[in-house]
This record gives C-alpha cells, structure tokens and sequence, in this order.
C-alpha cells in the first residue's frame, strides 16, 4: 500500500477547485473594495494554513460572498488599513471561541436566520455588482443600491461604453446559467471560469472598452495592519464590525461544515476544531492585511464532486493559487470589471432561497417571517443590526410557540365550576387566560386546577393570584386553587 493511496484523486480535485476558486477569490475582493491580489492571499491561507488543521477534512475556505458586503462598509468607515485589525481579532475570538467548545452551539442559531442573513447579503450583492455591470458608481447603503438601479440602468442605455459593459456582464451570467445544461466533457472545465476567461477572450480580441482589474503585485497588495491601526479598537464601531465578522464568518463555516457532510461518507466535522481552524486563517489573513475568510460552500462541493478523498486536495489547492499569484499576477489585468460582476451576481442570487422560502410559507409561515425580516432588515439597516432583529424576531417566535396553554372549562349546571389550565403559561399568553377566566360565572365557586402546566412564569402566577383574590372578595363564593 502506498502512503497516500488517494493522491491521484485528491490532485485531480485539487485542479478543479483551484479553477473555481481563482474567479471568486478576484471577484470578491473586487467587489470588497480591496485589491484583487488581497483575495487570493486568503484563498492561498486558506488551502495551506486552515486546509493543514483539523476540523472538516474536505471544505474548502478563502474570501466569501456573503461577507463581501461587510468588508466593503469596514474599508469605507475604517479605511483598508484597519481591515487586518478587524480580520486579525475575529481571527482570535474564533480560536478562543473553538478552545471553550463554543462551536458545537453554533448549530443552534435558527436556520431561517442564516438563510434570511444570507439573502440580505444576496440582495445588496446583486444590486451592488450590477452597477459595476454598468460601469456606474454604487450608492453606499442597500436601499440606495435598490433605489437607484432602474435610473441607473436607463443611463447606461445612452452609452456605448456601458452597454458593452453589460452586455459582458450579462454574458457571463448567460454562460453560468447555462453550463450545467452543457455534455459532460465540456463541463470538465468549471463553470466560473468559462465564464470569465470567455468574457475575458471577447474583451481582448474586439478591444472592448470596459474596466478590466488593476495590479499592484502580491508583495505591493500585502499591508500588515500598522499599531497605530490597532489604536481602532477603541472604537465602538470596530469592536460592532468585529463581533458581526465574527459571528456571521463562523455561523456561514459551521453551517457550510454541516451541508458537506451530507455530501460524503468520510469523516464529520469536529466542529470545535474547524473554528479553531477557521480562526488560525483568518488570524493570519490579519497579519497579512487580508480579507476574512469563510468555508465557502460553492468550493467545497466542487471538491467532493471531483472525488477529494482527504485534505491533501484543499491544500494543493492553495499551493497553485501561490503559483499563480506569484508567477502570472499580470494575467489579471486582462479580466473585465463587468465579468467579476457577473459572477458574483450569479454567487448572489443562489444566496436567496426563492424555492426553500415558498415551501417555507406554506409548511411554517413563522419561520418564513424571520426570514424575510433578517433580509429586509439587512438591506434597509445594516447587516450587524439586521442579523441582531432577526436572532430577537427569531427568540420571540420560540417564545410564544412554546407558550401554549389550553383552559379547560367542566360545568355541569350546580355545583363548582372546574376550570383545568395546561400546558405553559408565560407573559405572552397573560391576555388570553385571564379573558377565559373572567368569562366564567361569578355567583358560583371556581376549582382552578394548575397541576396540568408544564410552566407558570412568576407574571402568570401573581396574575393569577390577583385574579383569584378579586373574584373571592367581589362574590360570597371563593376560588379555590390546586397549585401546579
């Protein structure tokens, strides 16, 4: 036997995934406001420095989507240089974070807050990116972003440079749709690079005149944040920006970590040890000035559908991203603006669970609600507030779920009446017990019979105590109480 029986597969796998990663980690650090090398550093950490550690054997991590909306506000209010602080310290409280065994408790956020977060992110991601589709400037807030497409679309009808732009965009996104239609050996080349290295052949060949990516070299890129940056942290602000990094990069990794292993047989997630291992990267994309990194889902499918067998394929992975960066950085010139756009455009709309939201509403409407909420909420608010409403929305659902009581009413015409309360009786259902209490006859005495609830918060029982010492002093009939 040899030492590594799986190496063939796992090379294999490597090249494929390295093909996916090489479009998103440039798209989104374009889309991030950051240089397009910074996103390859993290995908580089991520395939070499996470992809060595122990947690989740075949997902792959490096820059993500779904925080690019996030990193694009930090390096507005902050200024790029303070971006290795906020990745460096969400680093270091994911590792503490995994070192407590916090991870496992990640499982518990609801799911509808996740997919509601997510499609916030997708919302402000799409609207954003088809500005750069159009070669126009971005509004700084979603709902801006929402508002001022449609004239942002007619102007660009009225110039050639823009509608060269969007019809590359608008390519791009035809070709990622239409790849997986395609016969199986065409395939063979991932779809995100298809995509822009055809949109990348159109622009060279007819000269198109759209913005294509600047350069700088991966040592130029490369900015460790300076101790006066670190000054940041005494900020309110930052120390808001960090948690939010921080809770959404491990929420999105965790979750990631669950949907691969639903993809394959091998080992499962140590979930605490991938945070610790998600922490490490990201500490030293810090260190390097980089972006934050996340498990990206679209990555490590591609990785087990390639047939990885072990980590080795996640960490060759990053070893051909450092080759590429290091020997053909000037090949990134040549990428149109409007490509990166379309991709991340397509990345964004998977983001939005249009089918899981329709068999959402018609199975559990509540859970539908927090969803919507968390998304609207992070497109009109800000994604740390919006994530905030959602978990509160999300909290208070659970509540009054769990807070069913039913008020059984015996009366048999003489005698006492018996009134039989189950269940769980909270503040929440306060208003709806004492009206089913008050309803019953005063000239008679009451048997109120609490031995069927599972719970009787502190505001139901003195509620309940008031109403029986009314209903004793205003009749000559008192009400008796059999206490839960």
């Amino acid at each position: 036997m040899t030492k590594h029986p799986h190496l063939k597969q796992d090379f294999t796998a490597s090249l494929v995934v390295f093909l996916v990663a090489l479009p998103l980690c440039v798209g989104v650090a374009v889309a991030s406001g950051v240089p397009a090398e910074l996103g390859l550093v993290t995908g580089i950490v991520g395939g070499i420095v996470t992809g060595l550690m122990r947690g989740s054997s075949l997902q792959v991590s490096g820059p993500a989507a779904g925080l690019t909306v996030l990193v694009y506000e930090a390096v507005r209010e902050f200024g790029l240089p303070v971006l290795g602080v906020v990745v460096l310290a969400t680093g270091l409280l994911q590792i503490g974070m995994g070192a407590l065994k916090l991870g496992r408790y990640f499982r518990a956020i609801s799911v509808s807050v996740v997919e509601g977060m997510l499609a916030g992110i997708g919302l402000v991601l799409i609207a954003g990116q088809l500005y750069a589709a159009v070669g126009a400037r971005a509004p700084e807030s979603g709902l801006g972003k929402l508002a001022g497409l449609p004239g942002a679309l007619i102007d660009s009808l009225g110039s050639t440079r823009s509608l060269v732009s969007l019809a590359l965009g608008a390519g791009t996104v035809a070709v990622l749709v239409l790849w997986r239609h395609l016969p199986p050996r065409v395939r063979v080349v991932p779809g995100p690079l298809a995509a822009v290295g055809l949109a990348t052949l159109v622009a060279v060949v007819f000269d198109a005149p759209v913005a294509t990516v600047e350069v700088s070299g991966l040592l130029g890129s490369v900015q460790p944040p300076s101790l006066g940056a670190f000054g940041e942290l005494a900020g309110m602000g930052l120390i808001g920006t960090i948690v939010a990094f921080t809770l959404i990069a491990s929420a999105e990794s965790l979750f990631s970590a669950a949907a691969v292993d639903r993809m394959h047989d091998g080992p499962r997630t140590a979930y605490d040890k991938e945070l610790v291992a998600q922490g490490a990267g990201n500490a030293v994309c810090g260190v390097l000035g980089a972006l934050p990194m996340t498990a990206v889902i679209v990555r490590s499918a591609a990785n087990v559908q390639a047939g990885a067998r072990t980590k080795a394929s996640r960490v060759l992975h990053g070893v051909w991203l450092l080759l590429f960066a290091a020997l053909l950085p000037g090949a990134l010139a040549f990428i149109p603006i409007p490509a990166l756009a379309g991709v991340l455009v397509h990345a964004g709309a998977k983001l939005i669970p249009v089918r899981a939201l329709a068999q959402l509403w018609r199975e559990h409407r509540g859970e539908a609600l927090v969803l919507v909420v968390t998304a609207v909420s992070i497109v009109a608010v800000s994604m740390f507030e919006g994530v905030l409403i959602g978990v509160a929305l999300s909290v208070a659902k659970t509540a009054w779920d769990a807070s069913h009581v039913k008020l059984e009413v015996i009366d048999k015409g003489a005698g006492p009446v018996q009134a039989h309360l189950s269940g769980n009786a909270t503040f929440l259902r306060l208003p709806k017990i004492l009206d089913s209490l008050e309803a019953l006859p005063h000239d008679r005495p009451v048997e109120l019979d609490l031995s069927g609830l599972h719970h009787l918060d502190h505001a139901c029982r003195t509620a309940l105590e008031s109403w029986a010492q009314r209903h004793s002093s205003a009749e000559t009939e008192p009400v008796k109480v059999t206490s839960a």
